[in-house]
């Protein structure tokens, strides 16, 4: 779908950009039309400014320009979501973000794991949690752990029970993230392993 500039006030539609690899909101800004067509053709974010009256490329004066990778319209043709890669801070204010938040990845639920699987490592010695022990037990606890629980997940995925294979699944996920904490790397460390070799495979 097309962008609609005639039927925005001004000509100006408001743009949103996500960082193309965190998914993060890094900037809201507005487009006329020239401004879009700037923007595919140089491949950096390019606005209009209203205060400026004039085209604005994100980082003209910084450095840290907007690469732009990709865009969506919107169901009504009226507003746009961009794709880009930031190059250093976003917001003027010197942030990843104009909303002041750290332009970090984040997996949902498993970083929320993560974060908690964390927090137990360095917890006082009355914790009592299965994590805890875990860690005051040592790395080679930690590594058999998952290497029984790879074992199970295997016997189960070569068997018909779907429910035991999924519980073996999120078992040794579990437990390979307590293992990656105890080697002091973390999720978005190996996935940026994973992101290198699909781009030069």
């Amino acid at each position: 779908m097309t962008p609609n500039f005639e039927v925005a006030p001004q000509g100006l539609l408001p743009v949103i950009v996500q960082d193309s690899n965190t998914k993060n909101v890094l900037m809201l800004g507005y487009m006329n039309a020239e401004a879009w067509a700037t923007t595919q053709r140089t491949k950096k974010v390019t606005f209009y400014s209203r205060s400026k009256q004039r085209l604005w490329t994100k980082g003209e004066e910084s450095g840290n320009y907007l690469h732009f990778i990709s865009a969506n319209v919107d169901c009504d043709a009226d507003t746009l979501l961009l794709q880009a890669e930031p190059q250093g801070p976003t917001c003027h204010k010197g942030t990843d973000t104009c909303w002041g938040t750290a332009n970090t990845s984040n997996y949902g639920f498993l970083s929320h794991l993560e974060t908690v699987i964390t927090q137990r490592k360095s917890a006082s010695e009355s914790d009592k949690s299965y994590v805890k022990s875990l860690f005051d037990k040592g790395i080679n606890t930690i590594a058999q752990k998952v290497g029984e629980e790879a074992v199970e997940t295997v016997i189960e995925a070569k068997d018909s029970n779907e429910e035991r294979f999924l519980n073996e699944s999120a078992d040794l996920l579990f437990h390979f993230l307590v293992l990656l904490q105890a080697k002091n790397v973390s999720l978005d460390d190996v996935i940026q392993i994973l992101k290198q070799r699909h781009t030069t495979s």
